[in-house]
Parts: structure tokens; C-alpha cells; sequence
């Protein structure tokens, strides 16, 4: 795979995707811009040579369909200050106006394409559509990492039909911090677990249970090891037809001489609501009809010894329903536990980085990942479709 730095973009006409999917208040005011601000080194780079830049992006899910809600403006109001240039959004990605746009452009000049998912093409990775965005530009940059994992006509489709295809600057930080975490570490490597379901991050447990020395599980996805070694849960999101599963990964650790860590207290409600009455108790002592909602005081502790001599952290969901007061001690605890440590450490999900980004301790880690399900991916052990693509182009290019 080539990056954008070896590959001649003087003077040309590229097309980079982005992902600038941000998150909007009902104002369409955007609230959080680490996204767009993450892809400047890309766009500055380019603009220093001289390239002629096709921005494009998508926002939300549209579903195929025309939603001015979800339109691109705020995004190119804010990316037009954050570089001190004028930036024009184009009415549609594809169509005749837009390739009239584009013939008209000079080196230097910047355009962002309207949201890629107003087209159903873009996510069926229908290749017209793919062609048709790709004869935009001879040269294609992703640096769109956050969506590398979907086989999207704008994350796969392009790289077939252009000149050239390379990596922008986020797409390379993302793989070499991730490469650096988990293929080659500086030990011990922990690993620290969250989220709901056991189901969505089973690939993810099992590839780690091979390489890391430490893993930590809390979440709600905690639930289901603790009812598989035959705690009491009371009403708490458990997945039943996994309990077999949670058990051999028990298992699995303990033969991989693998230190496995699990809640040894918690905060439970009688119901999930804010304002639900709450107690902490050990998880022996779960009550009947009662949901587990939070890590207690003990296992942030315990997670806390745990982590202290890591030289490597790796982190993914939290600790519980830390989106409601009252059940966010634990993550935001453990955001700064991990801040703390001495360790390199890489924090992927947008869950997570919504926690850290609250305690204010973003500039206390290593690297935080711009995607969620892309991390998770790598985490699976699995190459991204859109990393797959950009080396099937490069392989493509060595041979012409």
C-alpha cells in the first residue's frame, strides 16, 4: 500500500474520502469536530502541492435518500475556517453540474462533494456509481478510516477505476499505532473490553486471547461471563445462547496463560432509568429483578492494579450505561486510570472516546481511532476491505 507522500500528486486532481460523519445538535450546529480536524494534515499536504482537492464524505444515514438535514454544509462551513480558505460544496457527488464544477477547477481549489449516501449506490457499492465518482480525479487518497471496514462504492469501488490509489496521513497513523498495539508490542499488552454484547465483539475476544497478557471485560457484555460462571444477574442484559461460548473463552484464557479479569462489584437499579433507585453490592449479591448498570469502586480498583505495569493498553467500550449520570462513574473512572498510566495506549469506539473527550483527558492518551467499527475489525484480527482495496490498486500500479 502506498501513501500519499510517495506517490506524485503535484499540480492533480485527486479525489480523497474523508469521513467527516460529526455529530449535529438540532440547530445542525456541529458539537464535536475531531473528524474533520484529524484530515488536515491530508489536505495540507496537498495544498502545499498544489493539487486540485475532491473532497467527499457522507453524514449520517440517509438510506439512498435526499435529506437536506444531513447535508454537508456544516461540515464545509467548519473546514473551510479551519483552513483559512474557501471551500465549495457541490450540489450532488455525481451528475453533470458537478463534472462542470470539477472541469472549472484550478490547482489549490477545494471541493466537497454532497453526501455520498443521498445515492443507494454508495452503500450497495454499485459500480456505475463507482466509475462515475471515480472519473472525477485519476488518483484516489483514502483517509477515511472510520469506514474501511465497509465495502462501500467509495471505499472500494473507486480504487478500480483510477490511475492511482495511496493512503492520507490518518489512514497511516491508524494501521502503524494499531500495528504497534497488537502485532508488535512492548509488553505486558492489556487489553480492556466494554460495550453490550458479547456477540458483537466474540471475534475480537478470541483473536486477543492469542496475544495479549491481560484482558479486562466490563460492560454489560460482563454480564454474560459472570452468569456462565454461575453468578446471579437478576435482570440484567444477558446473552443466553452464549454462556457455552463465555465459558470456553474462560477457558481459552486460562490455557493461554492469559490473566482474565471480570467485575467483582457493581452498581445496580431497579430499573434503567436515571433516576431509578440504585445500589452498590458485590456481584455475589446481585438481587433478583434488580440490572446490573455500572462497574463498582472494588473493580476500578482492581482494573486499576491491573493496569499499572501495561506497556501497552489497548481499550474498546465501556464500563456500563455510562450515558446516563448515574452509571458513569466507572468508564469515566477508568478514563482516568488508563490517562495515568506510563503505558502506550489506543482507545477505539466512539462510545469511549465520548467518555474520554468528557473528563478532558484526550491529550493523556496515545492515539484515539476515529473508528469504531473499522477498530474493531482490526481487533478481529481481519484485513479492511478499504485497506484491501488501496493494495490490490498499488499492486495494479507496480505492474503497469
Amino acid at each position: 500500500m502506498l501513501y500519499i507522500n510517495q506517490i506524485d500528486i503535484k499540480e492533480k486532481r485527486i479525489f480523497v474520502r474523508v469521513d467527516c460523519n460529526v455529530p449535529l445538535d438540532n440547530n445542525l450546529n456541529i458539537t464535536e469536530d475531531t473528524r474533520i480536524r484529524r484530515i488536515l494534515p491530508t489536505i495540507n499536504y496537498a495544498l502545499d502541492e498544489n493539487a486540485a482537492i475532491i473532497l467527499a464524505s457522507h453524514l449520517g444515514r440517509p438510506k439512498g435518500k435526499r435529506i437536506p438535514e444531513l447535508s454537508l454544509a456544516p461540515v464545509v462551513k467548519r473546514l473551510s475556517r479551519l483552513l483559512h480558505k474557501e471551500v465549495k460544496l457541490a450540489p450532488d457527488c455525481v451528475g453533470e453540474e458537478v463534472k462542470k464544477m470539477v472541469s472549472e477547477m484550478k490547482p489549490g481549489d477545494i471541493i466537497f462533494l454532497e453526501n455520498l449516501r443521498f445515492h443507494p449506490g454508495e452503500t450497495a457499492n454499485n459500480q456505475d456509481f463507482a466509475k462515475e465518482l471515480a472519473s472525477l480525479a485519476p488518483i484516489y487518497i483514502n483517509d477515511a478510516f472510520a469506514v474501511c471496514h465497509r465495502a462501500h462504492a467509495s471505499v472500494v469501488g473507486i480504487p478500480k477505476y483510477v490511475e492511482q490509489c495511496a493512503a492520507g496521513f490518518l489512514l497511516k497513523d491508524e494501521l502503524t499505532y494499531f500495528h504497534r498495539a497488537l502485532e508488535d508490542p512492548a509488553r505486558p499488552l492489556a487489553a480492556v473490553i466494554g460495550g453490550s454484547k458479547v456477540s458483537g465483539k466474540l471475534e475480537a475476544l478470541e483473536n486477543l486471547l492469542n496475544r495479549v497478557d491481560k484482558l479486562i471485560i466490563g460492560g454489560a457484555m460482563a454480564n454474560t461471563f459472570l452468569k456462565a460462571l454461575g453468578y446471579e444477574v437478576g435482570n440484567s442484559f444477558v446473552e443466553e445462547d452464549l454462556l457455552d461460548t463465555a465459558q470456553k473463552l474462560v477457558k481459552k484464557a486460562r490455557n493461554n496463560g492469559v490473566k482474565l479479569y471480570l467485575p467483582v462489584d457493581c452498581v445496580v437499579a431497579e430499573a434503567i432509568e436515571p433516576h431509578a433507585e440504585t445500589k452498590l453490592v458485590p456481584v455475589q449479591e446481585v438481587p433478583k429483578r434488580w440490572f446490573i448498570l455500572d462497574i463498582g469502586p472494588a473493580t476500578t480498583t482492581l482494573f486499576g492494579e491491573a493496569l499499572q505495569n501495561a506497556r501497552t493498553i489497548v481499550w474498546n467500550g465501556p464500563m456500563g450505561a455510562f450515558e446516563m449520570d448515574a452509571f458513569s462513574r466507572g468508564t469515566l473512572e477508568m478514563v482516568r486510570i488508563i490517562a495515568n498510566t506510563y503505558a502506550l495506549t489506543i482507545v477505539g469506539g466512539g462510545d469511549t472516546d465520548v467518555a474520554i473527550h468528557r473528563v478532558g483527558a484526550a491529550d493523556k492518551f496515545s492515539y484515539i481511532s476515529t473508528g469504531g467499527g473499522a477498530f474493531l475489525e482490526l481487533l478481529e484480527g481481519k484485513t479492511l476491505p478499504g485497506v484491501a482495496a488501496l493494495e490490490e490498486c498499488a499492486k495494479r500500479m507496480g505492474n503497469e
